[in-house]
């Protein structure tokens, strides 16, 4: 529980930034860790709370007390032992995780929260410098083969379980690089890709096979979705040389915004914009949508949003502008009301802050332009009511608008996938499947498991982590009877 005293003692310390006009020209990480002490003084502010809500805050139920104690005894090895039970990948979640355990943290109530989120970061790190992070290699082979199909964090961590367990599991993955939408999805200055690739080279040595550039399904994948496979393998060849299959594919289906003008040059999705661009940064191609000079207009106020925005600022935008169709959130939570919950208040991103006009309640009416490419946004302004939305008389207006990326969020995962194997789904297009019980992660098919944003939809990348695992004791279970596996 770290000091006795130590969370009166101590205020938190958070990570640091590079500066902002520093940090927009180029596309490495720019956070800067917590040194040894500062690490320390954090994991002395851990309470002895009687019941550490910051665990069931975590979805993968860190076991965060215990790993902030070693951190104030600065037993770092034995810390990422412990972190490492619950969590396959914590240099991912420690740097792009909104930590939903802070919210939940019992001094939150009425100080700042412990920083778990720039421990579990200093630990991994710190981890890596010093050689802690071996494979861990079966000590028996079970001769059961395993598809999985998406090599996102609920592939790969659902891929590395079973295969410490002694199953034979290949890796299936439409992109030439694995990692799915953490790799082509975040962009590089928040989460820089050579972290997936040592984590790839440790899983080939515990025995995990990756097959890249392969789409798994009967059908082409919609326009809208990237795909860059050169080779199409069909699910029922899957189903025939494996003993079970796994679809961890990410939620790419992204939410449209059918309006007069959609289709005038200049209006792309989030991905369309952000998936090159990542290739870009790798050196594998050119990003041919590019925000040098434009008036960048980003509709949709969350995650994928704030990505579009530190990339047209790195771009060299002239302007950026981000709209959101709901009302602004308040700055401070009512803690009271809603601790130890994950709160709804106002989140600034560091994308923000390297220049972002935002704006509230905001419907977007039509996109006008010429020659077919956009020139202009025309929006109105909107009121809302017992959650009810109107909007406000003759309060239409327009702005310039050069390049517009809709960020609105994924409805679904691209359905050819699961039409592919005759996956039923749930009333928002996800493989059917519950996650308790006999049959958890169990579709269907007698033979295939979803995971993911596949299962679930649109998610964080902690809850594909946590899905990977449990997915993965699911599967082991229906092969072998029981498991081994931490649930």
């Amino acid at each position: 529980m770290g000091k006795m005293t130590g969370f009166l003692e101590f205020e938190r310390q958070s990570e640091h930034y590079e500066d902002a006009t520093k940090r927009v020209q180029h596309y490495k990480e720019f956070v800067i860790s917590l040194t040894d002490e500062e690490a320390k003084i954090q994991g002395a502010r851990c309470m002895d709370c009687g019941i550490p809500f910051c665990n069931n805050g975590c979805p993968v139920n860190n076991i965060i007390p215990d790993f902030n104690d070693l951190v104030f005894q600065q037993d770092w090895q034995q810390a990422i032992e412990v972190l490492h039970s619950t969590n396959n990948f914590p240099e991912f979640t420690g740097r792009i995780c909104p930590a939903p355990c802070e919210s939940a943290c019992t001094l939150g109530i009425n100080s700042e929260a412990v920083g778990i989120k720039s421990i579990e970061h200093a630990i991994i790190d710190r981890a890596w410098e010093h050689g802690w992070v071996k494979p861990i290699l079966p000590t028996h082979q079970t001769n059961k083969k395993i598809a999985v199909v998406g090599s996102g964090p609920a592939g790969m961590a659902a891929a590395q379980q079973l295969a410490r367990v002694g199953h034979q599991v290949t890796v299936f993955e439409k992109n030439d690089r694995i990692g799915g939408l953490l790799r082509y999805g975040i962009p590089d200055f928040k989460m820089e890709k050579g972290l997936i690739d040592r984590r790839v080279e440790q899983m080939m040595a515990e025995g995990v096979i990756f097959k890249t550039s392969v789409m798994v399904g009967k059908e082409q994948l919609d326009p809208f979705i990237k795909d860059y496979s050169q080779e199409r393998i069909d699910p029922d060849r899957l189903l025939e040389e494996f003993d079970a299959v796994i679809v961890s594919g990410g939620a790419e289906q992204p939410r449209d915004l059918p309006i007069p003008g959609r289709d005038l040059a200049g209006v792309h999705f989030a991905l369309e914009f952000l998936i090159p661009q990542n290739k870009e940064v790798a050196g594998d191609l050119k990003n041919d949508i590019h925000a040098h000079g434009k008036n960048v207009i980003v509709i949709g106020g969350g995650d994928t949003g704030s990505d579009c925005v530190g990339t047209s600022n790195r771009h060299g935008a002239k302007s950026v502008s981000q709209f959101e169709l709901l009302p602004q959130p308040p700055e401070e939570e009512n803690k009271p009301l809603v601790w130890p919950y994950w709160p709804t208040k106002l989140r600034t991103s560091s994308s923000h802050e390297e220049g972002c006009e935002r704006d509230w309640s905001v419907a977007t009416k039509r996109f006008e332009g010429k020659n077919g490419k956009v020139e202009k946004l025309i929006g109105v302004r909107l009121e809302w009511q017992n959650g009810k939305m109107t909007e406000v008389p003759n309060s239409e207006f327009e702005m310039k608008a050069d390049l517009v990326l809709l960020a609105m969020g994924f409805v679904s995962p691209a359905q050819q996938i699961l039409s592919g194997f005759g996956i039923e789904k749930d009333a928002r297009g996800n493989a059917k499947a519950s996650t308790e019980g006999e049959r958890a992660y169990h579709t269907n098919h007698p033979k295939v498991f979803a995971a993911g944003d596949m299962r679930r939809g649109q998610s964080l990348v902690v809850w594909a982590i946590r899905e990977g695992r449990q997915c993965a004791r699911a599967v082991d279970e229906y092969l072998m009877g029981a498991s081994v596996l931490p649930r």
